[in-house]
Parts: structure tokens; sequence; C-alpha cells
């Protein structure tokens, strides 16, 4: 088996991650695994940068090979430095691309995405897509990559379903047709209300492709066969994310927070807003939680950690906030998740985040917000509680509650362990998608020869 996977960026979070961990499962597996990527960072010889543009006169001035380059260097940092010296190049070689933004129509120039599949030195057997936003992929190629080779598109959020956000929060007209958009500054975010325009072009892009679709929540999946997508869907899996559990398990919480300097007999809950202050993160509730908890007295001392960096929009509590950075290399992260008693997981929408799913199998009980795919990961009761969107109040008194009684919380921790090992083992995930890939290679031969004869 070959597979070519595509993606924004070659290591991070969410979306990378997944599709790091599939890379190197199915090269543990014997399998040919190659990753073609906007940003890459390693030196890995089997991951390959899409080229903004390689058209022959682009090659022959340089252009393509300056791109490559400067997607390299930008991808740390693709917002400013050599990020900003990229955009600003590009723009000034395809200037459509400027008055595009200015109407409010997503970027879809990016030429050498129609040639990703001649990036590897072999064709793939299956080419296996994740986000396509973020500035580096056409999506309009699907059509023809659909037709040369079975496509599997992941859904990592719900971009591919509307106008222009990733999440849509309370608005449907993305099953409509969007337009007269209620917030245009949702990520990613555009500049004129173009969204029905947007809507039109995937779904013209959609119809004339054949997509193997697969989503990591039935929340998200249940979206997609109402959405303009479903048309041009061949198959629909959910295939849940998974974790390394043999890293995220749980340890010596006492011997862990030694190690980490944090009070061995305090209630340590952890908290997170996610990578760059996600605006998706419920910042405003989070806060509150921790300020209603910080001023009520309490038999054992609460210390909050929060995995980002002091400076940043101010979490309430003050002196019981402990700034750690953000934590980006899982060895650094998985002691915070062990020391913890509670990880709570404040947001306005979500797919299906690894950042719960880890918590979990560390043995940590997750106190979260009942929206998007979350209700899938935790079990009410057994492994965390679940509480409405933004209620600050019900969220405070569910983790004073389980702070409160340390033998409930305990049996909800070993749960969460097990729990998390059994459904979300990251070699379960692999070795479900290895065994669909073989299923659509089968149906996209028989689909072919039917359209041959």
């Amino acid at each position: 088996m070959r597979v070519l996977q595509v993606g924004t960026i070659e290591v991070g979070g969410g979306a990378a991650a997944i599709a790091s961990a599939l890379h190197h499962g199915y090269r543990a597996r014997g399998c040919v695994s190659w990753q073609a990527v906007g940003q890459k960072t390693s030196r890995d010889p089997d991951v390959f940068v899409i080229p903004d543009d390689d058209r022959v006169w682009l090659r022959a001035t340089g252009y393509t090979a300056l791109q490559r380059g400067l997607r390299r260097l930008a991808g740390r940092h693709p917002g400013r430095g050599w990020g900003l010296v990229r955009r600003t190049l590009r723009r000034a070689t395809h200037p459509s691309v400027w008055w595009q933004e200015h109407r409010g129509i997503e970027d879809f120039e990016f030429p050498g995405s129609h040639r990703v599949l001649d990036l590897t030195p072999q064709p793939p057997d299956v080419l296996h897509c994740h986000n396509l936003h973020g500035g580096y992929f056409d999506l309009r190629a699907l059509a023809s990559l659909s037709q040369r080779v079975p496509t599997v598109l992941t859904l990592h959020d719900a971009w591919a379903l509307s106008g222009h956000c990733a999440h849509s929060l309370g608005c449907d007209r993305w099953t409509t047709g969007c337009g007269a958009c209620p917030d245009l500054l949702l990520y990613p975010a555009v500049q004129r209300d173009a969204t029905a325009e947007n809507w039109r072009r995937k779904q013209a892009v959609y119809a004339r492709s054949r997509l193997y679709v697969a989503s990591p929540s039935q929340w998200l999946a249940d979206r997609v066969r109402r959405s303009m997508l479903a048309p041009g869907m061949a198959d629909l899996r959910v295939i849940p994310h998974g974790v390394d559990v043999e890293r995220f398990t749980p340890a010596n919480r006492v011997a862990v927070r030694e190690g980490l300097g944090l009070p061995p007999r305090a209630s340590i809950v952890l908290l997170t807003a996610g990578s760059h202050y996600s605006v998706w993160k419920d910042r405003r509730t989070m806060s509150a939680v921790v300020s209603a908890l910080a001023e009520r007295p309490s038999d054992r001392e609460i210390v909050f950690v929060a995995l980002e960096d002091a400076g940043g929009p101010a979490i309430a509590g003050g002196s019981k906030v402990r700034y750690v950075g953000h934590q980006s290399d899982p060895a650094a992260l998985v002691p915070f998740l062990q020391a913890a008693d509670l990880y709570l997981h404040a947001t306005r929408a979500d797919t299906f985040p690894t950042a719960v799913l880890e918590a979990l199998a560390c043995g940590t009980p997750v106190v979260a917000t009942d929206v998007g795919g979350i209700p899938e990961q935790i079990v009410p009761g057994a492994t965390g509680v679940l509480v409405p969107p933004g209620d600050a109040a019900a969220m405070a008194g569910a983790v004073r509650a389980l702070l409160e009684h340390d033998e409930r919380r305990s049996a909800m921790g070993e749960n969460a362990a097990r729990d998390a090992r059994r459904r979300f083992n990251q070699q379960r995930q692999v070795e479900e998608y290895l065994a669909w890939y073989r299923e659509i290679c089968v149906d996209w031969q028989r689909q072919r020869a039917s359209r041959g004869r």
C-alpha cells in the first residue's frame, strides 16, 4: 500500500498531529507513506512541499524554487517574517489573488496542487487529504485528482461545508447556500460577504468529484450528510481520532508533581486556551470558572495550571494561576496531564479535540462544554462531566463537586484511562484507515471498470 497524505503543515497539533501519526503508523506496518504539505519543518525525505505554482515559466524564472524555500523558512511562523515575505511575493506574481481577497472570494489559486501526485517517486494507491484550507491548496484540484486515484478527505472541521468558516456556531446558512453571513471574522476570515459564491464554488467542485469522506465524530458526519458535499461522496465513515496510549498514560501523581515543582497535596486543574489563543475556545467562561473557584474558600488549595504563556489575555484568579507555556512537545505535555486532578475544556466549538483524548488517556477526568463531537469522547458521570455552552456556574459547580470527592474523581480517572485505551488508541485508528483503504481501492477499481464499459 502506497499512501500520500496532504495537509497544511507537517508538524503541529490537531490535523497535523493526526496526519503525522498515521504517516509513522503506516511506515511501521510496512506501507510506503508520503506527505505533501504547505509548510515543511523536518528533513524527512518522504515529506514534500506543495509548490504554490509550478508552471513552466515560473520554474524557469526560479519563482517555484524560491517559494518552496520560503515555505520551509515560514514553517514555524507563517504569519510574520518569512511567511509575510512569501505571501507578498505571491501577490506580486498573482495579482488576481489580491482582487479576490478584496471581494471576499476564498483563495484557490494554487496551481501546484493539481500536480501533487507527481511529487512522489511512485504513484500512490490512495490520496488522503486533511485540512485543505490554510493558503496552500486549490480545492478545485479534487475533481481531477479523484478521477486519477482513490481520494480520501478527512474533515477536521466544517470549512469544506461552508462559505468561509471552519465552524458556523449557531448559524445554519451552510445548509442552504450561505450568504448574509453573520460573522465574516470567524476563521478563516474574509473581507467581504461572498460566502454564497464561495459555497457555490465548493458545491461545483464536489459535483465533479468522487470522494471517500471520513469524520472523527458522528456529529460532524451528520452535518456532512446535510451539506453540499454529500452528492460528491462515494462513502462516509466515522473513524475517531486516536492518541498514543503508551505515551499518554497514568503515572504516580505525587511523583510527577514533584518533578514539575507543583504542590503535591493541592487540587490542580489544568487549563488550555488552544494554540495561539484559538477563537473557538471559550476564554470568557473559563475565566469566570477560575474566578468563582479561586474566590470560594476551600479545605484544599486549588492551583490552576495554564498551558499558555503569561502576558497574553488574562485569566481571572491572579496568583492561583500558573502559566507554564504552550507545550507542543508531547514529552513535555504528558507530565502536566498526569499531575492534574482535572482538565477543564471550555469551548465554543470543537470537532473531536485531541486535548480531551490526551487527558482521558492519562487518567485525568475532563469537565467540558457539551458541543460538537465532545459528547462522543466523554462518558458523562464515568469519565467526565459535560456542561451547557457558556454556563460558567454549571462548569464551576462540576469542577468543585469532583475536587471535593476524591474517591469519585479517582474512579473517573481509572475509567477514563481504560476507555481511552479501548476506544481512542492510535493504533486502532491506523488499522481502521488501512482496512478502509483496501475496501476503497477495490470499490474504485470496480467503479472505474464500470465507467470504462
